[in-house]
């Protein structure tokens, strides 16, 4: 049948090639812990045993032995020891199905360019996790102190979403002593908080003790950090996990071993099509869990 003006078929048509539908959580522990790379998949390191090294007292002998010590006496000897570790590199690799070369031709979305950034995003995704996982002592995937390594503690009372009995500012106060009585600087450590506890904390802050509005940090577009709390550095993210507040020193607590780097690559099958494959290799350790804290039951 033939169209008259205003008929559907013989209207034009724009096709937006761009896909919409998501947005894109910002990754960023990598950024958060120290970065170094291992030439093997067998990574042994070693953690001292204490930090000041002090003498041993014996009968009689009450004070330190390294102190006043009487002329021509013998010195204390003292030694540092170690605890050897090892860890195994784990290998994140994906890929997508093989795509025709008829679809990649003429199909509306432009399914190659899409499904590499999002296969790439895939494997980010998941490196970003363990590091969070590993940082936050998650020995279960998604449940931060589930290990026996880093500090932790409860909520005061109720936990932060309890306007009468909660106390954030004790709970954060309390990660930032423990830090700093195991001998690691709390200033400027970084708080992972899910949106929900973010959005407990303000309203305790705002609504609860009526302060003003906490200044937003200007490092949002650089580290994810959106704002700023007794010197702690609050970095909001729907990666970490609900219920849990995980505090740690910066590029101190945990180590990433790259073995092998972020790769991507575009296989071609001549006359048939065209597929993606997207791995990377390495290893997050937990090398100074005293530099962390992690704070449970802040939801009720």
């Amino acid at each position: 049948m033939a169209d008259t003006s205003g008929m559907a078929d013989i209207r034009g048509l724009n096709i937006d090639k761009l896909v919409k539908g998501f947005a894109d959580e910002t990754l960023l522990m990598k950024k958060f812990v120290t970065n170094s790379s291992t030439d093997a998949r067998e990574v042994r390191w070693f953690q001292k045993t204490s930090g000041f090294l002090a003498g041993t007292t014996t009968t009689d002998l009450t004070l330190e032995p390294i102190i006043d010590v009487p002329e021509r006496a013998l010195p204390s000897v003292v030694e540092q020891s170690w605890t050897r570790n090892t860890s195994y590199v784990r290998k994140y690799f994906v890929e997508s199905p093989m795509f025709s070369m008829e679809d990649l031709k003429d199909t509306d979305v432009d399914i190659l360019a899409t499904n590499i950034r999002d296969l790439v995003r895939a494997v980010s995704n998941q490196v970003d996790k363990e590091i969070y996982w590993i940082v936050s002592d998650s020995t279960t995937h998604g449940t931060p102190a589930s290990g026996s390594s880093v500090p932790s503690a409860a909520a005061v009372a109720d936990g932060w979403d309890d306007a009468v009995t909660g106390d954030p500012i004790a709970d954060i106060m309390a990660a930032k002593t423990s830090i700093r009585q195991n001998n690691y600087d709390p200033e400027g450590a970084i708080m992972l908080l899910n949106p929900i506890d973010h959005a407990n904390l303000l309203n305790y802050l705002i609504n609860v003790k009526g302060s003003s509005i906490p200044n937003f940090s200007s490092e949002k577009v650089k580290t994810g950090v959106v704002m700023e709390l007794l010197g702690v550095k609050i970095v909001v993210s729907n990666q970490f996990d609900t219920d849990y507040a995980t505090v740690f020193v910066p590029q101190r607590t945990a180590t990433w071993k790259s073995f092998t780097g972020l790769t991507s690559a575009v296989m071609d099958d001549p006359g048939i099509g065209k597929k993606i494959r997207v791995w990377e290799e390495g290893v997050c350790l937990l090398t100074d869990p005293n530099a962390a804290y992690v704070i449970t039951d802040t939801v009720v």
